[in-house]
């Protein structure tokens, strides 16, 4: 017969690919986590784990076997926050995890009204990049993330939140700054600053320009960097110019958003939303999040209609 401990175990083991790691993990000693593994082994007549290898990895039917696992103990989770909700308690633990394009001017207008507001939630919060978000939200490590999408991935529920404007920001003696109007192929020019491989941004900005049949070769300077406060600060003391999301303006004085310019004709934007795996459990907390996120954006956010998504995948 199988149990829920021997599925927690088999789900230790897949996410850290090590028998030691997953039984600290699991609050086991090894011996008795390999045991029970290879109980389930036995009954089911299949085997789970390839231990040949190192780090070890599941075989075909285990992999099969881990995912349905996942969906049985996150049904298993569910139940206690059904009756949670039925006595209108929000407790538990969420982990979110948001791109670093988001993070800076996101998180510090909603996450300290979040934690106040709900005092018996346990938050945790990690900077991560798209993929790593999407690999986690798959393996159950993290309950949701706030991204970028669309992102087109059949296990992954995507509940837009905000649309906010790629705009321009230029160095003050641009002559981006002095045009009456600003289209997508102004910015075709090596003299623009973009994040390095990896970012949903970047990719935007490189999908954009494809969308307009502007070859992205002709945007070679790239840095390095998962900031783009970085980028402007560069853009201040070298020139040119980098592009950036609307929510940065919450952050600039009058004077820093003289050098700020919206594209004229066409009004380019980002589709923000939360995230999370097709078998999601924690969803009055997600349910919240997403709630209390639209409640802090400027309201012409909450518009989808004032633009036009640009995607990043391709």
């Amino acid at each position: 017969m199988v149990t829920l401990t021997q599925l927690e175990y088999i789900v230790a083991v897949e996410e850290c690919r090590h028998f030691a790691m997953a039984a600290d993990k699991c609050f086991v000693t090894q011996p008795t986590l390999s045991m029970q593994i290879k109980k389930l082994e036995e009954d089911l007549g299949v085997i789970i784990f390839d231990r040949s290898r190192q780090p070890v990895v599941p075989t075909d039917i285990g992999s099969k076997l881990i995912e349905q696992a996942r969906l049985v103990l996150a049904s298993t989770r569910r139940l206690q926050e059904i009756i949670n909700e039925s006595k209108q308690e929000v407790t538990g633990t969420l982990r979110i995890g948001i791109i670093p394009t988001l993070a800076p001017f996101l998180l510090p207008i909603f996450i300290g009204d979040y934690i106040r507001k709900y005092p018996a939630v346990n938050v945790e919060v990690e900077e991560l990049v798209s993929e790593e978000i999407i690999k986690r939200l798959k393996r159950d490590t993290l309950d949701a993330g706030i991204f970028v999408t669309p992102f087109h991935d059949e296990k992954i529920i995507e509940r837009p939140v905000f649309y906010e404007q790629m705009l321009i920001y230029a160095h003050p003696e641009h002559e981006l700054l002095k045009k009456l109007t600003l289209d997508i192929t102004d910015i075709a020019t090596p003299e623009i600053w973009m994040l390095g491989d990896g970012h949903c941004f970047r990719d935007q900005v490189i999908n954009l320009c494809e969308m307009h049949n502007i070859q992205h070769r002709n945007l070679p300077f790239d840095f390095e960097s998962n900031s783009l406060e970085t980028l402007m600060k560069i853009v201040d003391r070298e020139g040119g110019f980098t592009l950036i999301p609307e929510l940065a303006l919450l952050y600039m004085d009058e004077e820093k958003k003289k050098q700020v310019r919206p594209f004229t004709a066409y009004c380019p934007l980002r589709e923000v939303s939360v995230i999370y795996s097709r078998y999601y459990t924690k969803q009055k907390l997600i349910e919240l999040l997403c709630r209390d996120i639209q409640q802090v954006v400027p309201p012409e956010m909450l518009k989808k209609e004032r633009g036009k998504v640009v995607e990043w995948r391709k």
